[in-house]
């Protein structure tokens, strides 16, 4: 049998096939890559957000605000007090999605929630004016409005003490460690660009 070779298709769709299939070239890699990226973007990613009901069905970590650099006792030892004085336990917290954090780089997947069905100690992603990517932090108060903090922050951030409806994107429903680095690299290098 002759080995199939990129001359040997007669039709433009059967040479197309063969440089995207089975040529093992730089420019066919490139080009594969660019393919998956933009099936990504405009095809995968709004599709999936319409299933989970958010526009941020997969959202990577950007930031280091969530993540514990010590055993559970050992961050509970530094961080428990404040935790406590807003009436959370140990042991509740022990209860919590993802209880001893997560780092820079984790991905998550994200689902719309109704906002009357998001519970203390959730994980939520919401927006806040003038911050481009979403943040990602741990519901710790609901009154009238939603609190957030992040888990390794001193205190809660201004923003933080009043996420309102409108701002929620969803809720995290699974969680991927370290994939999404790819993300945080390329924005480390844009903002060497800003």
């Amino acid at each position: 049998m002759e080995k199939c070779t990129y001359e040997s298709h007669k039709t433009t769709q059967g040479k197309i096939w063969h440089f995207l299939a089975h040529e093992e070239s730089i420019q066919s890699y490139l080009v594969n890559a660019l393919i998956v990226i933009l099936i990504g973007k405009f095809l995968f990613f709004p599709l999936l957000g319409a299933a989970l009901g958010t526009d941020f069905p997969i959202v990577a970590v950007v930031s280091n605000s969530m993540q514990h650099n010590e055993n559970f006792d050992g961050w509970w030892k530094l961080n428990g007090a404040w935790y406590e004085n807003k009436g959370i336990t140990k042991e509740q917290f022990e209860t919590f999605y993802k209880y001893k954090g997560f780092s820079k780089g984790d991905v998550f997947v994200v689902r719309h929630v109704d906002y009357n069905d998001i519970k203390i100690g959730d994980i939520i992603i919401y927006n806040v004016e003038g911050y481009r990517d979403p943040i990602i932090h741990r519901v710790i108060a609901i009154n009238e409005t939603i609190q957030t903090k992040g888990d390794s922050n001193i205190d809660q951030i201004k923003f933080e003490k009043s996420v309102k409806e409108s701002q929620i994107q969803g809720k995290v429903v699974m969680w991927m460690p370290a994939i999404g680095w790819i993300k945080v690299i390329f924005l480390d290098i844009a903002k060497l660009f800003y």
